[in-house]
């Protein structure tokens, strides 16, 4: 698939693959200086890069597990969303959760973007639902607890 992308900045760095079976691919920071976040602060951080996403497409923005595992630093919205009918700058929402001030360098890898295929809905509203095993039980009630009981 064929995505077209525009660096809105010269120093944008195309996002890329890191392995060959990677799903998503790391996009990086488009700074000019360094910007330090301190502990639970959160920016919008520029990467100079817009898309044009086809229709039928989302472009998914994701933490990356090594900064959040390593420096607490995360997405503020959990899933980023750009629509096929943005066209503005993307800009990844990050968020320091640790206990220490975490600098971003220009050209850093924050985050990634994984494009996936959606379908448009038409709700069919219904009176009554059809009956499952599971009906109405959530948060916990399916599966059985797998872990060893130690005696």
């Amino acid at each position: 698939m064929e995505i077209k992308i525009a660096k809105i900045n010269s120093a944008a760095i195309l996002p890329e693959y890191q392995s060959a079976h990677a799903a998503g691919l790391d996009i990086h920071a488009c700074l000019s200086e360094p910007k330090t976040l301190q502990p639970m602060e959160r920016a919008m951080i520029p990467t100079g890069l817009t898309v044009e996403l086809p229709e039928g497409y989302e472009m998914q923005i994701r933490a990356r597990s090594g900064l959040s595992i390593k420096h607490g630093i995360t997405m503020v919205n959990g899933i980023g969303t750009i629509d096929a009918d943005y066209r503005g700058e993307i800009g990844v929402l990050l968020i320091n959760l640790s206990q220490e001030p975490f600098t971003i360098e220009p050209g850093m890898r924050i985050a990634q973007m994984v494009i996936a295929k959606y379908e448009k809905i038409r709700w069919l509203e219904a009176e009554e639902l059809s009956e499952t095993e599971r009906g109405k039980g959530g948060f916990g009630s399916t599966g059985i607890d797998r872990r060893v009981q130690s005696t």
